[in-house]
């Protein structure tokens, strides 16, 4: 701002203010800067700036602001203060009391900033009506008050007010001008880097956990298979996955329930953004909260810097509580709350966050007997189980055997950069002898030993006879379970002998050496074989 010597103020204005303006890149440093750079300027008695946002406090705002407030949208905060005030014990830096927000159009603040037009007053004294608190101006030596709208790209950001000890001319009044100019450029400007950091740090915490995720992910592979019950849980995915319904997937460990609710996530409106994963089985007790809300430094011992809880990470995505029956029932009622209300804060700070998430939950236990037990919130149970899916057992969808040992065989190989061992018929049907207590990871498991441990092109199953005759692989003839193994006669066991090895060389079409022959499938030696059929006397029929 520039006078001429008859107003009795100098011309020394801050030169290097702009400059450093354009180089901040914090909108709190940089209202500071401005305000504080203000008040050193001799003759300024308050320099203060509001900024328009949305409406906040409406219940708490003062009855003044409350009678011309026809808009509660949106009003104008007073984000920065600095003055000098010659009443001793005065604190102008504080941003509360009945200035701390002007309604839209509501006292001069208001009208600059609902109309971008700039106020300047000469006198504060006398009749002067412009000013709530005559005393005041009277006490401070106020005599002349400039109002700039912080304009940029033709909207208002904000207000930039200067209340002066002396009385301004209207041509005085070029360099707040500028300063505002520039203020609301830089304003706009550290807000944008503001925004860019917190949507990188963002972007670098997905980042980061998903890669996590996704090289867990990939070692389990997506859903294969072709079963009923298979089918049967796909088709209750394409239904859930549009709506906004949590969901509780219930099953075994192993059958692959974060593969269906990774399912779910992509077909659901929120595909687009991260699926969080919360193991709640590995989470220590202590550490639940800042787990699933975050923290701030300081907040506990090792607190050493700001952690992001798993809720804010997924806002507006989806949050995948594994084995959530492992949750302590101290934390399960802040967990409700966050579900029914959308709102959180970190451990050690009293700020409020909001966020958008969709919960899907998975478990092997029995929620409603935890109910039952009091081991588990019914509340909370409720809000989970909008849509119970249940993932089947393995050993109840042995269809699927195929075409996952023949994934996990390639995927296998590939990892470990071996040559691709084959996966005979004989293989198969091994597999799907055997019980699967661990379901398909289990299965995944014995694939990648096997193809460790193979041996020119042949896999070596690690499968036990004993393990193949558990509850759920094919019955022993003869045998009664539940009660006493029944005796066969010799000459029965020689016709099942017979009957068996028949079977096997009429799938082969009678190819006995070689893989997929009829030796491969039976399990025995090509020469074992050949002696089977002369003693048992078999012979093709053309």
């Amino acid at each position: 701002m520039y006078y001429d010597s008859n107003d009795g103020l100098e011309s020394e204005w801050p030169k290097d203010l702009l400059l450093d303006m354009a180089q901040e890149r914090s909108v709190d440093g940089l209202l500071r800067m401005i305000v504080e750079r203000l008040a050193t300027q001799p003759h300024v008695a308050l320099a203060r700036i509001w900024l328009i946002g949305p409406g906040d406090i409406c219940p708490l705002c003062s009855a003044s602001c409350k009678a011309d407030c026809s808009d509660r949208s949106r009003c104008a905060h007073l984000v920065a203060s600095a003055g000098n005030p010659l009443e001793a014990g005065a604190d102008w830096n504080r941003l509360s009391g009945d200035f701390r927000r002007f309604p839209m159009g509501s006292g001069i603040v208001g009208r600059i900033a609902a109309t971008g037009e700039p106020v300047l007053k000469t006198d504060a004294g006398g009749q002067a009506n412009w000013i709530t608190h005559p005393d005041w101006a009277q006490r401070e030596g106020i005599c002349g008050y400039s109002g700039q709208p912080l304009l940029y790209r033709g909207e208002v950001l904000g207000v930039m007010v200067v209340f002066l000890r002396i009385r301004p001319k209207p041509e005085g009044t070029v360099w707040l001008r500028i300063i505002a100019d520039h203020a609301a450029t830089a304003i706009a400007n550290a807000q944008a880097f503001e925004e860019i950091e917190h949507l990188r740090r963002q972007l670098e915490l997905e980042r980061d956990y998903l890669r996590e995720q996704v090289r867990e992910a990939r070692s389990f592979g997506d859903i294969i298979g072709c079963s009923p019950a298979l089918k049967n849980i796909l088709e209750q995915v394409d239904l859930v996955a549009p709506t906004q319904a949590s969901v509780l997937i219930l099953g075994e460990s192993g059958t692959g329930k974060e593969l269906v609710a990774r399912e779910i996530h992509k077909r659901s409106g929120r595909g687009d953004r991260p699926m969080i994963r919360v193991n709640c089985a590995s989470v220590p007790r202590d550490l639940y909260e800042s787990e699933f809300f975050g923290h701030v430094r300081g907040a506990f011992t090792g607190a050493i810097k700001d952690r992001a809880g798993r809720f804010e990470l997924a806002d507006s995505g989806t949050l995948f509580l594994d084995e959530v029956g492992e949750i302590p029932l101290a934390l399960q009622g802040k967990l409700l709350r966050v579900l029914q209300e959308g709102e959180f804060e970190r451990v050690g700070e009293e700020s409020t966050k909001r966020c958008d998430v969709r919960i899907i939950a998975a478990t092997n236990r029995d929620l409603k007997d935890e109910v039952d037990s009091g081991k588990f919130r019914q509340d909370l149970y409720y809000r989970l189980n909008v849509f119970p899916l249940e993932v089947a057992p393995l050993r109840r969808r042995k269809e699927d055997i195929p075409l996952l040992a023949v994934h996990f065989v390639e995927q296998a190989a590939k990892r470990i950069n071996r040559p691709q061992p084959r996966l005979t018929q004989a293989d198969i049907l091994r597999l799907q002898s055997y019980h699967w207590p661990g379901n398909v990871r289990e299965l995944q498991n014995v694939i990648e030993r096997a193809v460790i441990t193979s041996r020119s092109g042949r896999l070596h199953l690690d499968l036990s006879i004993d393990d193949t005759i558990q509850d759920g692989g094919p019955p022993i003839p003869g045998a009664n379970p539940g009660g006493p193994m029944e005796i066969l006669p010799d000459l029965e066991m020689k016709r099942r002998e017979r009957a068996n090895t028949l079977a096997a060389l009429e799938r082969t079409q009678w190819k006995i050496y070689g893989p997929d022959g009829a030796a491969e499938l039976l399990g025995i030696k090509p020469t074992t074989l050949a002696s089977r059929i002369s003693r048992l006397k078999l012979k093709r029929l053309t």
